[in-house]
This record gives structure tokens, C-alpha cells and sequence, in this order.
């Protein structure tokens, strides 16, 4: 990825390629980069746009991050209230499902028993018989990797499971280890907490905003990031020559929420086209034929879907 010289500075534009995606087009034999980048992979193509914008024929942009988001509370803040969307996602379709295995049942006081239970260290780790699951795996292995892909049925299911399952004898449980992409996000965000009173307030405010999932991954992330030098600190997105970039996001995204995708289409100004997934999930350009072809047309064609365009949900 094209970064800063400094924290803070921005890196030249309109200079040769350098390394990442200016390579691989150089290598191909392109003379303009067409990219399709999901989640992580957006801040990637937004930097190399707004770098390079003359070398751009067509870019996605999908489940969009906002690098703009200038504090740690904002941002742990909107990561909460994605993730606890996702949830009141889940438990309507439970509510409304034959299908689901908790279907007719409290669905929030069951998981919530659960949690309290893994947070008593009596909960089995399915995958690690006899020993305990922590409630922080709980919610981030096995609801928020759930959610990723919309498996409302699978995530009913383990939770079904994980409830009839007999407890251990209460006990400590140990921390997971650090996700394997921290040292990327430290690099990529300037997230500083003053002190032990600071963390509180926002581990607090967390558990305000998504209530059912406490101990969500980027409150850990922030923590391990304390002290780590930041290359690339967040600001927004400045791509003026970049051809019309088509951004893709789901209305209910539990990582990258909607509102990420909205305001980096204002940064972009005209040249940032929001395509509205109306479903679940994390990803959705192959998300039913619409998705399909409206992105297809955009990276074959270059046929830019008209503004405000959005795709009805595939049912589940």
C-alpha cells in the first residue's frame, strides 16, 4: 500500500507507480487499473485512487471502510452500532422463521444467558472439548463470524447447541490470542487512549451501543494498538482526475457498516457512486443478479449504475 512519508502526510500524487496494485497493472500491461476491493482491500484501492487517480479505468470498492473517522470513540462507537444491527437482524428473522432453531423462544435472554455463562468460564469450547469458551470468543467467533455471511440458520443453530449443552465447573478463561491483522490496522489508524479512566468510558460506551456483544474484536484492537507507530493516520478521501468509483455496500453490514459507504461516496464528491445492498452481510456484489449486474456492467462496460441505485434483498 502507498503510504505517507510521515504521520500525517500525504503521499505525492501523479508520480510513476510504486509497489501493490501499480505493479501488478504495470506487469499486465495495462495502461489503467481496474480493481474490486472488499473490506479492507477498500482502503487499499481509495489510497491507490486517490494517488494515482489518472491511472484508474474502474474501481469497487466493497463493504466500504471510512479512513475519515477521526476519533477513537467515533470509531469504536460506529463499529458498535454495526455489529448490534446485525443482531436485531438476526433475531427478526428468528422471530419470523420456522427455520431457525430458536424459533418461538426469547432469543435475546437465551444468548445472553450464554454470555454470562462463558464469562463464568462454564461455557465448553465446542472445538476444545472440556475446556471453556470465553465470552469474547463467543460473541466474535461464533455470532460475528456468523454474520459475515448472513448464516442466521447456522448461528441459531450453534447457539441452540452451545445452550443445551451441560456447563463446566465455573473457571477462568483465557485471552484469545491477537487477531493476526493488528499490526496492518495499527499502521493504517491513529486510535490514541489517554488513560485507563478513557478506556473504561469506551469499553462502557460499547456495551451501551451493542448491548448483546460485549467484548467486540476492535475494542482489542484499539488496546493492542496503544503505543504502535501509525504510517498512514486516517483522513479523507481526496481522488479529484479518478473516473467514477462504484462503492457496494449491504444495509446491514456488521463490520463496515452503511454509513461508512455513504460518506466516502460525499468524500469522492461526483465521482463516488453508492450501490445499496437492501440485505445482510458482509460483502454483496455477487449478493442476486442485480448486485451482479450492475457491478459486472460497471467493470466490463464501465456502464456507472444511476445514483442512489439499491438491490432488494435475496431472501435467505
Amino acid at each position: 500500500m502507498p503510504r505517507p512519508d510521515r504521520p500525517g502526510v500525504r503521499p505525492p500524487r501523479h508520480r510513476p507507480d510504486g509497489p501493490g496494485p501499480g505493479r501488478l497493472r504495470a506487469a499486465l500491461g495495462e495502461r489503467e487499473l481496474t480493481f474490486h476491493g472488499s473490506s479492507y482491500g477498500t482502503l487499499l484501492g481509495a489510497q491507490y485512487a486517490e494517488t494515482y487517480p489518472r491511472r484508474v479505468r474502474a474501481m469497487v470498492l466493497e463493504s466500504v471502510m471510512d479512513h475519515s473517522v477521526p476519533t477513537t470513540r467515533a470509531f469504536l462507537r460506529a463499529e458498535a452500532d454495526s455489529a448490534e444491527d446485525s443482531f436485531e437482524e438476526f433475531v427478526k428473522w428468528c422471530d419470523g422463521a420456522a427455520a431457525c432453531a430458536l424459533h418461538g423462544r426469547d432469543v435475546r435472554a437465551v444468548w445472553q444467558g450464554l454470555v454470562a455463562r462463558a464469562a463464568r468460564g462454564e461455557l465448553e469450547d465446542p472445538a476444545k472439548p472440556g475446556t471453556s469458551l470465553s465470552a469474547s470468543d463467543l460473541v466474535n467467533k461464533t455470532a460475528f463470524r456468523k454474520f459475515y455471511g448472513a448464516d442466521y440458520a447456522g448461528l441459531a443453530t450453534a447457539i441452540a447447541e452451545r445452550d443445551a449443552s451441560r456447563p463446566l465447573p465455573a473457571a477462568p478463561t483465557t485471552t484469545a490470542p491477537l487477531h493476526p491483522a493488528t499490526p496492518v490496522f495499527c499502521s493504517d489508524r491513529h486510535l490514541p487512549v489517554r488513560d485507563y479512566r478513557e478506556y473504561a468510558s469506551l469499553v462502557a460506551m460499547m456495551d451501551r451501543a451493542a448491548p448483546d456483544l460485549p467484548h467486540l474484536l476492535p475494542i482489542h484492537m484499539v488496546a493492542a494498538c496503544l503505543g504502535a507507530p501509525t504510517a498512514n493516520p486516517q483522513h479523507r478521501l481526496h481522488a479529484p482526475g479518478a473516473p467514477p468509483i462504484l462503492l457496494s455496500n449491504a444495509l446491514h453490514d456488521p463490520a463496515t457498516g452503511h454509513p461508512w459507504a455513504v460518506s466516502v461516496a460525499r468524500q469522492l464528491g461526483r465521482g463516488g457512486v453508492l450501490l445499496t445492498y437492501e440485505g445482510r452481510g458482509h460483502g454483496s456484489v455477487t449478493s442476486g443478479p442485480c448486485m451482479e449486474n450492475a457491478v459486472d456492467g460497471y467493470l466490463t462496460d464501465l456502464a456507472v449504475p444511476h445514483r442512489g441505485t439499491r438491490c432488494p434483498a435475496v431472501p435467505s
